[in-house]
């Protein structure tokens, strides 16, 4: 994997109209992949032989809720999300009487460590039902302290830290200074806990409106001081919906920098980090994977507002509290809806995943298919080379320029899920909130 970085993005109009072209065909192709249907399904369908499974668990609580984010969460409240956890659970079971065995476990959110015994419990099982030895888990800057670290340093392998910048500026806009300090203390916080996990990961955010370079390359310092093994900068990825409320507060998406500004970032890590995915950079050698869609070809999700995705189809489960708890007491799993893909969207899908996590094993490829990538996918294959998205040396691993465009593939993807969930959670109710109990 090459550990060059170049200013290849700033000021090029060959970049910049290739980012823009690229942008508006994943809109369209992504409302493709996410059309879900109703589906009567009561749970997933079996594993098939000689696949590899990851398990995908989501808390969907916090104690406060960031304007920028789509994903399904709740405000805490402590006796819904005790129920909660034992309908996860409950789930988990589910799959393991339907024979799952999963190589990883990734535990998102919300914010999956507000109540930890519950967190440890759920871990413990998961390990017990399917033999998982890496665990990967999302935390908040105010929950490093002492007896999280010694709870969960054993139960964790990777644990993901939400920072999103260490800048005290943005994290009042994003409100977050509040709720879990300045930056100096939430840089204190991950130098303290860094030694005590495999891998820790700080999640940061790039090209929030306000961010300047400087207070970019500032963060990129802290990122460096830090003492992570691991950071992933994140495009700003907001939903439509999103984005309108934003411009209202903190000011319109700058979409246009986005390329210096991934510029800025590999060349601000270069010397300490190399590439991991399209937005994740280890230190050391770090090697374990920030996103479970790539470490596996197939993930299972469980809990309310989850996807899975088997045997080329993606499926959706609710993401009402009320509606799911009500579900898995049934010994049913809560899908709503599910998309299969065509053998063209699947080749695409693939090639997407595996360019995000800087491989394309083209082999691979042709044996899944039983056709090559220039052929199954001409038309991709003939943008990325005229652009020279593939080193030279190794048309398998994506160049500089194919780390940017595969970041503009994912964050069009991801963007399009969010505003799936925005849909979704617009049609909640306060009952489906769990908003009916004191907190």
């Amino acid at each position: 994997m090459t550990n060059s970085h170049h200013n290849i993005f700033t000021s090029s109009p060959v970049i910049h109209g290739a980012e823009r072209l690229l942008t508006t065909f994943m809109k369209a192709a992504s409302k493709q992949y996410l059309s879900l249907k109703p589906t009567a399904l009561s749970m997933v369908p079996a594993p098939l032989p000689g696949h590899t499974y990851t398990l995908y668990a989501h808390v969907p609580f916090c104690e406060s809720l960031c304007p920028y984010c789509s994903f399904n969460r709740f405000i805490l409240n402590h006796a819904k999300a005790k129920e909660y956890f034992a309908a996860m659970r409950e789930e988990m079971h589910i799959l393991s009487r339907l024979n799952y065995r999963f190589t990883s476990l990734y535990i998102g959110g919300g914010t999956p460590t507000v109540l930890p015994d519950e967190l440890a419990q759920t871990i413990d099982l998961a390990r017990e039902l399917f033999g998982i030895d890496e665990v990967s888990c999302e935390t908040n800057p105010n929950h490093l302290h002492s007896e999280m670290i010694a709870q969960f340093k054993d139960r964790i392998q990777r644990l993901s830290v939400g920072v999103q910048s260490f800048d005290d500026g943005l994290l009042k806009q994003m409100n977050r200074y509040d709720k879990f300090g300045s930056g100096a203390a939430i840089l204190e916080g991950i130098q303290r806990a860094a030694p005590h996990f495999k891998s820790l990961n700080v999640d940061m955010i790039f090209n929030f409106p306000s961010q300047t370079p400087e207070i970019l390359h500032a963060d990129l310092q802290a990122v460096i001081n830090s003492g992570a093994q691991q950071v992933t900068f994140y495009p700003l990825m907001s939903s439509p919906s999103v984005q309108r409320s934003m411009a209202n507060s903190v000011g319109a998406l700058v979409p246009s920098r986005e390329a210096d500004y991934y510029s800025i970032i590999s060349q601000g890590l270069a010397q300490d980090f190399i590439p991991l995915s399209a937005w994740t950079f280890a230190r050391g050698g770090s090697s374990l994977i920030d996103e479970y869609i790539v470490d596996s070809e197939e993930y299972v999700g469980v809990g309310a507002g989850v996807f899975s995705y088997l045997d080329g189809c993606l499926y959706a489960s609710t993401f009402s509290l009320k509606e799911y708890g009500e579900i898995i007491a049934r010994g049913e799993m809560a899908l709503t809806g599910s998309q299969p893909f065509s053998q063209h969207q699947q080749m695409r899908y693939r090639m997407m995943m595996d360019m995000f996590g800087l491989n394309f094993n083209r082999d691979a490829f042709k044996q899944r298919f039983g056709v090559s990538a220039e052929r199954g996918l001409w038309l991709e294959m003939l943008f990325f080379n005229l652009l020279g998205a593939f080193e030279k040396q190794d048309r398998s691993i994506p160049s500089p320029v194919g780390r940017y465009l595969s970041l503009v593939i994912m964050r069009e993807f991801f963007t399009g899920v969010n505003n799936l969930r925005d849909i979704a959670r617009a049609s909640l109710t306060p009952l489906d909130r769990g908003e009916c109990l004191d907190v």
